[in-house]
């Protein structure tokens, strides 16, 4: 299934694996356009009630049970939910294990590269096979710095709300560089995709919040 799988991928983008990777990234996110313009909105509405939602909190501060009716009912009005802006997230989790079971399959990568980088290959085993000293070890250090770089877009982007726990305050500025660290222990491949797919959102993310999203 995966081979066949990788094979008309790679049919569809006239023979090149790593193109496919990038179709397959972007047909993706177009698929999952929708759910994020409803968390865009949702972060929009977010920002709006967070003072509303910090007065609830010192309220309710004892009475948690009390604290999530008051302030699901605070979002019901604004047509979300406190637990909206998860969908996306979750939505890709299928998408990425794809691309997970086709980076590590023994054969369905076999004698694709990208500017000479096997796709199937994870940074140590260039390293090993290739050298430091190499064409593939540099596309390698190419793609990291590329991640690092949207990581830190990323992290720019995020805004911390009043009502947000202290520990998620903390958290959130660095989760994006996450991606950072799945780029040093997977496959080419897989490292391609994140690349693509969180460059996609960065720049989704810059457009929808300059967009009427949120209701009045």
């Amino acid at each position: 299934m995966i081979d066949s799988l990788v094979t008309f991928v790679i049919s569809m983008s006239g023979g090149s694996a790593a193109l496919g990777i990038v179709l397959f990234t972007a047909a993706v996110r177009l698929l999952l356009l929708p759910l994020n313009v409803r968390q865009a909105r949702t972060t929009k509405i977010r920002e709006r009630l967070a003072p509303k939602v910090a007065q609830l909190r010192k309220r309710f501060e004892r009475n948690p049970e009390r604290l999530l009716r008051e302030t699901s009912a605070l979002y019901a009005k604004e047509g979300s939910s406190p637990f909206a802006g998860f969908m996306p997230a979750l939505a890709q989790l299928p998408f990425m294990w794809l691309m997970f079971r086709v980076a590590t399959h023994p054969t369905a990568l076999i004698g694709h590269d990208l500017l000479g980088a096997p796709l199937g290959q994870q940074v140590a085993g260039v390293v090993a096979h290739y050298g430091l000293a190499s064409a593939p070890f540099l596309v390698f250090v190419a793609l990291i710095a590329l991640v690092i770089a949207v990581a830190w877009l990323s992290a720019r982007q995020i805004k911390i709300t009043e009502d947000q726990p202290a520990y998620l305050r903390k958290l959130l500025p660095i989760m994006p560089y996450g991606s950072v660290l799945a780029v040093l222990v997977l496959p080419l491949a897989a490292g391609l995709y994140l690349l693509v797919s969180t460059a996609w959102a960065v720049g989704e993310r810059a457009v929808l919040a300059r967009l009427p999203l949120a209701t009045a």
